[in-house]
């Protein structure tokens, strides 16, 4: 008996696959969740909508795959071993994205559907991992286990709350006053210079 080969899947496939998950976070980011329709997609991708139900069933199947794709797709800054600069790095990267208005849409669509579906806050989860992920390793480098949780929540929401609920600038100097005085509170090292 002859050893499987293994399978590939037809390239057209992947392109399609590639091209209606593009035109669905395409959606997302800048339309937000109620603009992701099947038709929306399929119009933005080139493809007919018999095609984006064939391999997206349902609306919550698209935003799965949107939401798969931004987790892969997030990028941080390069850690330094420096707890603070790396930090600070960190937060400005992430009020960035949240000013440009495409990561607010994200957490809109995702918040405003919370509690709707498992799968929602599954994606709401994911979401939040792969966006603290890079932050909570530097924590955890060089703070307590402890400490790790409580600092980053007070990290990511106080840029989060200064964005995206007060609507005003998380700029460098907020963020360096945020990062000092979280690390203060924690006695960890870096704390307030």
């Amino acid at each position: 008996m002859g050893a499987k080969k293994p399978t590939t899947e037809d390239p057209r496939v992947l392109r399609t696959r590639r091209d209606v998950v593009d035109a669905a976070v395409r959606i997302f980011a800048a339309q937000g969740w109620a603009a992701v329709t099947h038709a929306e997609v399929a119009r933005q991708a080139g493809y007919s909508k018999a095609t984006v139900y064939t391999h997206w069933p349902t609306r919550l199947d698209l935003m799965r795959a949107s939401v798969g794709r931004i987790c892969d797709e997030t990028d941080h800054p390069a850690p330094t071993g420096d707890l603070r600069a790396d930090l600070v790095d960190g937060l400005v990267d992430f009020a960035q994205d949240l000013e440009s208005g495409h990561l607010d849409r994200v957490l809109g669509g995702l918040l405003e559907r919370s509690g709707s579906a498992p799968e929602v806050d599954e994606l709401r989860r994911q979401l939040y991992e792969a966006g603290t992920r890079s932050l909570e390793s530097v924590l955890r480098a060089h703070l307590p286990p402890q400490d790790v949780e409580p600092c980053l929540t007070l990290l990511v929401g106080g840029v989060l709350s200064r964005s995206a609920f007060q609507v005003r600038p998380a700029g460098k100097a907020f963020v360096e006053d945020l990062v000092d005085r979280v690390l203060a509170s924690s006695g960890g090292p870096g704390a307030a210079r």
